[in-house]
Parts: structure tokens; C-alpha cells; sequence
């Protein structure tokens, strides 16, 4: 019975152990806070292209919308690279189709016109192929 104790107390401590491992992976560790870089960088346009492919998928709209304008990129370093982009988009003439619209213009119509100042935060896991939005923000210009 004495042998018992010692192993007993090592199995619940392992448990221990490793239930709160287990909540820790729900929090990632930031490496690097956010930092500016350039708009034009190429996990950037990837993000605006997910952010813009996952806004147009939830939103009601008939139309598709479209970023006009980057105002603001940066990048986080967790386990994955997070990256932060305001943007300002707008409705096209297109209908929304699978597929994108990225090759359509903004609606010229004053009646038609809709336009959006939105903060997305897209992760990326380039070595695994994976993206996700983790944010999205948006108000009326």
C-alpha cells in the first residue's frame, strides 16, 4: 500500500499537469507584438484576399465588395503569423459569384454605393496552407 501512494500521487500530478497544458493552447504566446509592415508585402495581399473572400461569403449582400484601400498593415509572430490590415472597401457591380470578384469595379450609382472602413486580423500558417479571420470589424464611411 505504501508503493501505492507515491504512484498515485505521480498519476495526479500528471493530470494536472497536463489539464492545464491543455488551456494554454487555446491562448498562443505572443513572440513578436504587432508591428507595421508594408502594405504591399505578400502575406498581407493574401490576407486582404482571404479577409475579402470570407466578408463577401457572410455578408447578405446581393453585391460583392472589394478593398479600395489599405490603410493600415502589420504583423504579430505566435504560433502563427497574424497579420492586422484596415482597410476601407466598397460594393462593386458584381454579383457576388464563386470565384471572387476582385476584377470589378465600385458602383458609380450614388443609390448603389456602400462603403466600409473594416479592421481584419487574418492568421496564417504559410507551412501548413491555413488561413483564418479571427476579426472582423466594420463600420459605415
Amino acid at each position: 500500500m505504501a508503493r501505492l501512494c507515491p504512484s498515485l500521487l505521480l498519476l495526479v500530478a500528471t493530470v494536472a499537469l497536463a489539464s492545464s497544458a491543455a488551456h494554454a493552447w487555446g491562448t498562443p504566446k505572443v513572440v513578436r507584438k504587432f508591428q507595421d509592415i508594408p502594405k504591399s508585402y505578400v502575406y498581407v495581399q493574401q490576407a486582404v484576399w482571404f479577409a475579402m473572400k470570407e466578408y463577401n461569403k457572410a455578408s447578405s449582400d446581393k453585391f460583392a465588395f472589394k478593398v479600395v484601400e489599405i490603410l493600415k498593415s502589420q504583423e504579430q509572430i505566435t504560433d502563427s503569423l497574424d497579420y492586422l490590415v484596415e482597410a476601407k472597401i466598397a460594393r462593386t457591380t458584381c454579383k457576388k459569384v464563386p470565384g471572387g470578384s476582385e476584377n470589378c469595379s465600385e458602383q458609380q450609382d450614388p443609390q448603389m454605393q456602400k462603403m466600409f472602413y473594416c479592421t481584419f486580423i487574418v492568421a496564417s500558417k504559410p507551412w501548413n496552407f491555413e488561413l483564418k479571420l479571427l476579426k472582423k470589424e466594420c463600420r459605415s464611411v
